[in-house]
């Protein structure tokens, strides 16, 4: 084998172990930058939530539910109050009251269960009176927040008391 033979092999192995560093390295660093981001957006989220739901809770100060005056008596309707899930409930005596639907425990959502007459909390066990909103049982510390109600022919207005 000549001189120049071998110089050409080690040339080409010398590419080719340059070739493949290089791929490792910027895998490795594309592999980096996304492992970044995903403990970066998580923090983000969670640092900035505050301030968006602070800023959205303040620019709603009412719904308008269309036909929901239809409701049957007894039963509930879940509906977005801003970026907050909420209730409206229709009593048997024809009486309509409206909740905030997060627990002010852990902020859970709560569900009214008509046949026990209640709304509940399933994450703690925390127990509300369907008519004021009080908190009965449970470790919720404060009632939900109310929401005025106006019946119409069109549907039933929700707005901050």
């Amino acid at each position: 084998m000549s001189t120049d033979s071998v110089h050409e092999v080690s040339l080409v192995e010398k590419v080719d172990d340059k070739l493949t560093r290089r791929i490792f390295l910027a895998a490795a660093g594309a592999a980096g930058l996304a492992y970044t981001v995903a403990l970066a957006y998580p923090i983000y989220r969670y640092l900035a939530s505050p301030v968006e739901m602070a800023l959205s809770a303040t620019a709603i100060t009412e719904v308008m539910l269309k036909d929901a005056q239809k409701l049957a008596a007894g039963s509930v309707l879940m509906f977005k109050f801003g970026p907050s899930p909420a209730l409206l409930i229709h009593h048997e005596d024809g009486t309509w009251v409206s909740f905030t639907a997060v627990c002010t425990h852990l902020g859970c959502t709560v569900q009214y269960e008509p046949e026990q007459k209640r709304i509940h909390c399933a994450c703690h066990g925390g127990v509300y009176d369907p008519r004021t909103g009080a908190n009965v049982s449970g470790p919720p510390p404060k009632p939900l927040k109310a929401y005025k109600v106006a019946v119409t022919d069109a549907g039933v207005q929700v707005s901050r008391a």
